[in-house]
């Protein structure tokens, strides 16, 4: 098959929808489909995206089409990449769009019907109802200028997890979901890097433990709460501090203006973004990692921090029940006290937090591997007429078995 895919930006700064698409375009590539990516990307961007993911496994398989940055005209208007969507699909089996509010993922689902070449869209959470309520009028507007269509005309709509498919339910959208999570390459954490990072990087860690919180800085992803636990635990463990890494999201100076409100500003610690080896390495050294995010469709970190071997701490925002199930760590509520207590409770049992580290990597390796969420992928793709009520019953999800 000839794959495209189209995502807005491969700047691994916005997150996990860059990551995401990267890693599954790869192992469908390992496949052996011819697979496309087109997407903004000028000279720097690329030079990140590309330096970020140079370990990616088959990622010299893929078949690059990046235009340069966005103008106004073009972040508006979207004419340059509606252009280039056209030469690309040209031959193409099937379109995978990555995300929902931007031009050039409308008019890639407007070049497509009119060639009649079928799409699905991966929300990656901008559908639920947390992420509707963000700008809310503003994107009921575009729902009735055209998104509305683009969503309904999907083959379906990819959801990372149960959750996430009920959370479409109040937009009534009439494409059907299919349930695929994201994953790891297992060649990513064969060999995994010894201690000593933050000793390293941040002397004045060294003989100290470490909670890390690895994102996009977002006002989503919870960092006041993060912030507010950490007061709550930072007075009983003298030898912990809190690390911070991730590209600014737009929340990062609030953050901070938190952490020194509350008087922790000696215990944490922001790196900024980390990628390749120096996120796994931070990982590996971490004592305990910490998402309480408000929303989230399918974390990646978490299921990296997981593949590292270390205990999470995650909201049920992050609708990742599973870490509960196989006691890989701790799912909370959105209570710096109980986020508190949950940390508190894996830095006390050092011998529990290693059981549950084990039991994040055996969850991870044994359910969430790419090349398996490629196969289920393009099942979905080549399946039948997913309007058909009975077929939607039947495929409505599609989850990774374990790789053997």
């Amino acid at each position: 098959m000839k794959i495209v895919h189209v995502i807005s930006s491969i700047d691994p700064a916005k997150g996990g929808p860059q990551a995401t698409c990267v890693r599954l375009a790869a192992a469908q590539s390992a496949l052996g489909h011819d697979v496309h990516i087109v997407s903004y990307g000028g000279r720097e961007i690329q030079k990140r995206a590309f330096q970020s993911a140079r370990d990616v496994p088959h990622f010299s398989r893929i078949v690059w089409h990046l235009l340069p940055d966005p103008n106004r005209i073009e972040r508006v208007l979207g004419l340059a990449a509606a252009r280039k969507s056209r030469t690309v699909l040209k031959g193409a089996s099937f379109m995978h769009i990555h995300g929902v509010w931007e031009p050039i993922l409308k008019n890639a689902a407007a070049v497509a019907r009119r060639n009649q070449i079928p799409y699905c869209i991966q929300p990656h959470g901008m559908l639920d109802v947390w992420s509707m309520q963000q700008k809310r009028l503003k994107k009921h507007v575009a729902l009735a200028l055209g998104y509305r269509k683009m969503l309904n005309r999907a083959k379906f709509l990819l959801a990372l997890n149960s959750d996430e498919a009920q959370l479409l339910e109040p937009l009534h959208l009439s494409a059907p979901n299919l349930i695929i999570p994201n994953g790891i390459f297992l060649e990513e954490f064969a060999e995994l890097p010894a201690k000593g990072f933050f000793a390293e990087r941040l002397p004045r860690l060294d003989g100290k433990r470490v909670v890390l919180f690895l994102s996009r800085l977002h006002t989503k992803k919870g960092l006041d709460i993060l912030a507010q636990a950490f007061v709550l635990l930072a007075g009983s463990y003298p030898d912990v501090d809190l690390v911070v890494a991730g590209p600014d999201g737009g929340a990062r100076d609030a953050f901070v203006t938190l952490v020194d409100q509350l008087g922790i500003e000696d215990r944490v610690h922001l790196t900024g973004p980390l990628y390749g080896n120096g996120k796994l390495r931070a990982l590996v050294d971490a004592s305990c990692f910490c998402l309480p995010s408000r929303q989230e469709g399918f974390s990646v970190a978490i299921t990296e921090a997981m593949a590292c071997g270390l205990p999470v701490v995650v909201s049920d925002a992050c609708h990742f029940p599973e870490v509960k199930s196989a006691h890989a760590g701790a799912v909370v509520s959105l209570d710096p006290a109980e986020v508190a207590s949950a940390l508190a409770g894996i830095l006390d049992n050092p011998a529990m937090a290693s059981i549950m580290g084990r039991n994040g990597q055996r969850l991870v390796r044994e359910n969430y591997t790419w090349p398996r969420i490629a196969e289920q992928t393009i099942q979905g793709y080549q399946s039948g007429d997913n309007r058909d009520a009975k077929m939607a019953e039947n495929s409505a999800v599609l989850m990774p078995a374990a790789d053997h």
